[in-house]
């Protein structure tokens, strides 16, 4: 949401629990974090059908909560009519100070992020791409222009946030733009960025990862470098996602990517085994060093790795990019394949969240 009263910093943690912003919402967001998506669209319709959503932010914040959910399970349709119900994001009825009994002190708008995020990306999940695009772009405005306001405002934790919700916003730009192979725009959007002291790890490693696509292999290398000497000198871009652990799984991963590139498997297999060390969780370090490991003819400790990671932990490896190589090695190492990718599919039933499509284990 965009704020209370411009004397206090409306994104600074003013609130004991989840439950203090809105009714039941601890427990909303515990059904989201297990993906427990069917039993929030479930939650949604008994809080309406019992008229338990007394305050205007409760009914946005619940409305946020299944379309995420309808979207989550590739329900495009049905959340673009629910957000549509909701015509102008802009309209007076979503304004704080609409409502001064209610929200004594307020001002600004109660339409929480998420809300435009979902709103931006259904046109390209319903193939619609240039229409989401530009909803995007409309949006990255908006996030600049409250930066700004904040800015003025010496509003250093609503600054802070804001600058977050650029970088993601702007990662899902170049992200479908990279898509559609539209390498010149990825480019020009990082180096804008990275031209205006904007010193992320994580957007400069996205530049390398487009040098490396487009041929610029010594182009690459220089990016990763440049990541690697910001975590040297302990610079994280001030508003990065990146923990520490993360920041130096990056370092691990993009040295490995050149590795690979090189064909020299074996020391990229050496750069994840790293990552893994400092955190099990980290999918892209396992599922790459499988990969390695299949390119280095061994094809048994590659599989072990992925069944490993899905028995540690399954929450985090359960993705479909993982479970669709795992299912790969199977049809590659064992003539019973069809019977192994069964178990791990029934397997996979009984832990995945709701959103996870089944049918990549191609059974």
């Amino acid at each position: 949401m965009d704020g209370p009263s411009p004397t206090t910093d409306p994104l600074s943690n003013q609130f004991g629990s989840l439950n203090d912003l809105a009714h039941e919402l601890a427990s909303l967001q515990d059904l989201a974090t297990r993906g427990s998506w069917r039993s929030i669209l479930d939650k949604v319709s008994r809080a309406r059908s019992l008229n338990l959503l007394t305050n205007p932010h409760d009914h946005l914040i619940y409305v946020s909560y299944n379309v995420l959910a309808l979207s989550k399970l590739r329900r495009f349709t049905d959340a673009a009519n629910e957000l549509d119900s909701l015509h102008d994001f802009n309209s007076h009825h979503y304004q704080y100070e609409t409502y001064p009994q209610v929200y004594p002190n307020r001002s600004g708008s109660m339409v929480p992020f998420s809300l435009r995020f979902i709103h931006a990306q259904l046109p390209i999940k319903l193939g619609n791409r240039q229409e989401g695009l530009d909803r995007f772009y409309l949006l990255l405005n908006f996030i600049r222009q409250k930066i700004k306001q904040k800015e003025r405002d010496n509003l250093e934790e609503s600054v802070k946030i804001w600058k977050k919700r650029e970088n993601f916003v702007l990662n899902c730009i170049i992200g479908h733009h990279l898509g559609a192979k539209e390498f010149n725009v990825c480019l020009d959007l990082i180096k804008d960025l990275i031209n205006h002291d904007y010193s992320d790890p994580f957007l400069v490693s996205k530049l390398g990862y487009i040098q490396m696509q487009i041929g610029d292999l010594e182009g690459a290398k220089g990016s990763f470098h440049l990541v690697e000497t910001m975590l040297n000198e302990g610079k994280n871009g001030g508003y990065s996602f990146l923990s520490e652990v993360e920041f130096r799984n990056l370092v691990n991963r993009n040295k490995a990517l050149v590795y690979l590139v090189g064909k020299d498997y074996v020391s990229a297999v050496r750069e994840y085994e790293e990552c893994i060390e400092r955190d099990h969780a980290d999918v892209v370090a396992i599922n790459n060093k499988a990969l390695c490991l299949m390119y280095l003819r061994d094809l048994s400790d590659s599989i072990k790795v992925l069944e490993n990671a899905l028995e540690r932990v399954p929450t985090m490896a359960l993705n479909e990019t993982l479970v669709i190589n795992l299912c790969s090695m199977y049809e590659l190492a064992y003539v019973n394949h069809s019977e192994i990718k069964r178990t791990l599919s029934n397997w996979i039933a009984r832990v995945a969240p709701d959103d996870f499509d089944a049918s990549c284990t191609r059974v």
